[in-house]
């Protein structure tokens, strides 16, 4: 590598985390006026016009902010933390395109390249449970790793399906590969495993297990503030934004248009701008589903994980292997995952039907308990 060609990739770096930067902040404000018009509030309005400042001021609020060691941290791996979680996830935009010829390095092993170092993040979650030498932070990290862990396999072997699918790790083939249908509607049961564990992965309601406040004070990031903090949660909405472009570029045709008259930079720019609009439906998406779900226990954390999403993990990519094997077409694909997503949603609703019925008897069972004693006493 020549001396310009470094200066380029530096230059393209620096460009990429100015607009990961702009993004975080709109993703903060967007997800503010999501969340408040599902619970019939009006969200952030005095700061700016209806609030578009407020991201920039909470910006300059953290960065101002007293930055707090405890004395008893370990202070290489405290400090070392917040970067442990940051660079795995800015690092993952090497290789991501947002547009054909729109991409820091295109590799034919993006794939691969990018469930490889997807995984990277958990590590800088456990050092910072353990540099901050606190209890609360060390189960809340000890639970973050656990959690990352088990739903790696169920988001792996979703991007292992697509890749049959593609016959290609290389992002841009797959791109190509759904011009003539977009692969949720070939493989919806691989869009529900892609988008559930990469929620999961994330840490964001219902599986914000590691942040639990009402069960161990924060997670991993408890004895955190200031601009140490903001790393943290710049890491996690630029990982909320890494899934939503994944999404879009693995299960909902990315960039590619129904039809395209225009060439040259107006095609690249419009192919960006059609790959953002389905990016933040997903977003939109992820925010929903955080305003309406309640949080789940561990114990049905690791349960949904281990006895549901990963053994439906494995069922894709067999019928999968089966359909591209046999050369049958393609709907009978979107049939059987259908069919089992279907069959998932019915299972589920049976046991938490289930469940209901058995603590209503529990309790039942406890009332009439405590009546006949309080009569015999």
């Amino acid at each position: 590598m020549t001396l310009a060609d470094a200066a380029i990739y530096s230059l393209a770096a620096l460009g990429l985390l100015a607009f990961l930067s702009v993004t975080v902040l709109l993703l903060t404000w967007l997800e503010r006026k999501a969340l408040a018009r599902i619970q019939m509030r009006m969200g952030p309005m005095r700061v700016g016009f209806h609030g578009a400042l407020q991201p920039l001021a909470d910006a300059m609020k953290l960065i101002a902010k007293e930055d707090i060691l405890p004395s008893w941290a370990d202070r290489r791996i405290y400090w070392l933390a917040p970067l442990a979680v940051f660079v795995p996830a800015f690092l993952l935009w090497v290789t991501i395109p947002v547009a054909q010829d729109v991409v820091i390095r295109n590799l034919d092993l993006g794939l691969f390249y990018i469930a490889a170092v997807s995984v990277l993040s958990v590590l800088g979650l456990v050092m910072a449970g353990w540099g901050s030498a606190n209890k609360y932070a060390i189960i809340g990290g000890l639970r973050a790793a656990g959690q990352m862990l088990s739903y790696e396999i169920p988001f792996i072997m979703a991007i292992l399906a697509v890749a049959m699918l593609a016959q290609s790790l290389n992002l841009r083939d797959i791109v190509d590969g759904q011009s003539g249908a977009a692969y949720a509607l070939v493989q919806p049961l691989g869009l529900f495993l892609f988008l559930t564990a990469g929620l999961a992965e994330l840490g964001r309601t219902p599986f914000d297990i590691h942040h639990a406040e009402s069960e161990v004070v924060g997670g991993p990031f408890v004895e955190y503030s200031g601009a140490h903090w903001a790393i943290f949660f710049l890491a996690e909405y630029v990982n909320t934004f890494t899934i939503a472009v994944l999404t879009a570029l693995l299960f909902l045709g990315g960039w590619r248009w129904p039809t395209m008259p225009f060439d040259g930079a107006a095609h690249a720019a419009l192919s960006v701008l059609w790959l953002l609009a389905k990016a933040y439906a997903v977003i939109l998406v992820i925010f929903w589903i955080r305003g309406t779900y309640p949080r789940l226990r561990i114990d049905q954390l690791m349960a949904f994980g281990w006895k549901f999403l990963v053994p439906l993990s494995f069922l894709n990519i067999v019928i999968t292997g089966v359909v591209t094997f046999y050369g049958w077409p393609l709907w009978t694909l979107t049939l059987l995952s259908a069919a089992i997503l279907a069959a998932s949603y019915a299972l589920i609703r049976y046991h938490a039907g289930a469940g209901r019925k058995r603590t209503s008897v529990t309790v039942r069972q406890a009332s009439d308990l405590r009546a006949s004693g309080g009569a015999r006493r």
